[in-house]
C-alpha cells in the first residue's frame, strides 16, 4: 500500500517520526516538495537525527530514498547534511539516495533575494527562514530557474547564471545587499554538484517501476497543510503545495498509485514565524518552552503554541483526503488538568466550521472552545490503546469525531517504540 504522510497544521507536527515508523514496511521513501527550510527530527536507537532534505528512510539502511523533482535543492546544504549524518554513522550512497535531475537548485543569490523580499515587506514580513526557497520557486514559475540537469554542461551553466544575475543583482543592490559574480556563484555550486552527481538521475522511471513491481512507496511531506500556497493561511505560507496533491506533481507518480493518506497533527497546535494563529496561548507556550520543548528543528526559534484547532484539522482532512490520523506528542498534555479544543470560529457573530479564505477575517476570529478533563498521568510508557488513561482515550476519540477520520497512530514520546497503533 502506497502512503502519503502530510502535516495538518503549520508544520513541526512530528511527521519525521511517523515516516520513520512506517518506513519499516516500505521499500522506497520519497520527498516531493519544499526545501531545506523544513526539518524532521527523528530519534532512533537513542540517537537524534535532524534531516532537512534527505528522506527519513535513510536511517534504515536498506531503503531507497528519492528526492523528487518538486523539491528545491540547496546543493551546498545537502552536502553538509550528508556529512553530518555520515559522521553519525549513517551510510549515504547512490544505492540508497537518488535525486531527480528535474529538481530546481537554490542558488546563493536566491538566499539574498529572500532577504530583499522580507526587507521590502517591512513590518508585514512573512517570517521566512531566508533559505532562498520562495525565490527559487518564483524562478521556477518564471521559467528562469536552474535544474540539476543544467549542471552537466558547465559552460552553458555559467552562461545561464550570468543571464539570471543581471536582474538579481539589480534587486540586491536596491536593498544594499551583497551582489554576485557569475564565477563566484558557479564555483560555489559546481563543487557541491560534483559531490552529488552520482546520485542525480531520472527518478521517475525508478518510481514507476517500483510501483508496477508491487513495491511499497512512502511519500514524506514537508511543512504542513496551512503552509500550502493554495490552501494555507495566505500570504503567510511557503511556496509549494504541502498537501497530498503535491505528491504526484512533486514525484512524477500518478495519483491512482496512492492508496492511503496519513495526516499528522500534534495533540495541540504550534506555529513558527508570522501569520494568524487563532488558538495561540501565551501560557501554553511558556508551559512547553519551560520544559525545553517546541523549538524549530531548522531555525531553533521558539514555536508559538496554543490549543488544538479542529477547524484547521477538519478542513485539512478534507483537502488531503486523510484516511488515517496520527496524533503526536500526546504526552505533552500529561500535566494539564483542563484541555481546550477549538471546534468552530466566531467571525463577526457568525459560526464558521472551516477556515476563511479572506486574509483579513483571521484578525476577527474568536475561537469557540469545548473543554476536556486532563488525565494527569504519565502516558510515555503506554504501548497500546488500553494502556492509555480513560480521559486520554476520550480526548482522542473526540478528535476523530471532529476530524472525520480515525485516529490510527498515537505518538507518546520521541522513541520509535513510543508509537501506539489503534
Amino acid at each position: 500500500m502506497n502512503t502519503v504522510i502530510c502535516g495538518l497544521q503549520w508544520g513541526d507536527e512530528g511527521k519525521g517520526k511517523i515516516v520513520d515508523y512506517l518506513t519499516e514496511t516500505a521499500d522506497i521513501v520519497v520527498r516531493g516538495q519544499g526545501g531545506n527550510n523544513a526539518g524532521h527530527t527523528v530519534i532512533a536507537n537513542g540517537q537524534k537525527y535532524v534531516l532537512h532534505l534527505i528522506p527519513s528512510g535513510i536511517l534504515w539502511g536498506n531503503k531507497t530514498n528519492i528526492i523528487g523533482n518538486g523539491v528545491v535543492m540547496d546543493v551546498v546544504g545537502l552536502c553538509e547534511e550528508i556529512k553530518e549524518i555520515e559522521d553519525q554513522g549513517v551510510s549515504v550512497t547512490p544505492d540508497n539516495l537518488l535525486i531527480s535531475d528535474r529538481a530546481h537548485v537554490v542558488m546563493p543569490y536566491h538566499k539574498e533575494l529572500d532577504a530583499a523580499r522580507e526587507a521590502a515587506l517591512g513590518d508585514k514580513k512573512i517570517g521566512t527562514t531566508k533559505r532562498g526557497i520562495g525565490p527559487t520557486y518564483a524562478d521556477k514559475a518564471n521559467r528562469c530557474g536552474l535544474r540539476l540537469a543544467d549542471f552537466f554542461d558547465e559552460a552553458k551553466l555559467l552562461e545561464k547564471i550570468e543571464l539570471r544575475l543581471v536582474d538579481a543583482n539589480e534587486v540586491l543592490a536596491k536593498y544594499d545587499l551583497p551582489t554576485f559574480t557569475a564565477k563566484d556563484v558557479f564555483d560555489e555550486v559546481i563543487t557541491a554538484f560534483k559531490r552529488l552527481k552520482p546520485h542525480v538521475t531520472n527518478t521517475i522511471p525508478t518510481l514507476h517501476g517500483a510501483w508496477k513491481s508491487g513495491k511499497t512507496i512512502l511519500f514524506e511531506g514537508a511543512q504542513g497543510s496551512y503552509l500550502d500556497v493554495d490552501f494555507g493561511t495566505y500570504p503567510f505560507v511557503t511556496s509549494s503545495n504541502t498537501t497530498s496533491g503535491g505528491t504526484s506533481t512533486g514525484s512524477g507518480l500518478a495519483p491512482h498509485a496512492i492508496q492511503r493518506v496519513v495526516g499528522v497533527c500534534k495533540a495541540y497546535t504550534t506555529r513558527v514565524g508570522a501569520g494568524p494563529f487563532p488558538t495561540e496561548n501565551d501560557e501554553i507556550g511558556e508551559f512547553f518552552h519551560a520544559r525545553g520543548m517546541e523549538f524549530g528543528a531548522t531555525t531553533g526559534r521558539p514555536r508559538r503554541c496554543g490549543w488544538l484547532d479542529m477547524v484547521l484539522i477538519r478542513f485539512a482532512c478534507m483537502v488531503n483526503g486523510v484516511t488515517d490520523l496520527a496524533v503526536t506528542i500526546l504526552d505533552g498534555l500529561d500535566e494539564r488538568d483542563v484541555i481546550k479544543v477549538c471546534i468552530a470560529y466566531d467571525i463577526d457573530g457568525e459560526r464558521h466550521e472551516f477556515p476563511p479564505a479572506d486574509r483579513d477575517a483571521w484578525d476577527r476570529i474568536t475561537p469557540i472552545y469545548e473543554e476536556h478533563p486532563g488525565w494527569l498521568t504519565d502516558t510515555t510508557k503506554a504501548r497500546s490503546w488500553d494502556d492509555l488513561p480513560e480521559n486520554a482515550q476520550k480526548y482522542l476519540t473526540r478528535l476523530a469525531e471532529l476530524a472525520g477520520a480515525p485516529v490510527t497512530y498515537i505518538g507518546n514520546g520521541p522513541e520509535r517504540e513510543q508509537t501506539i497503533i489503534r
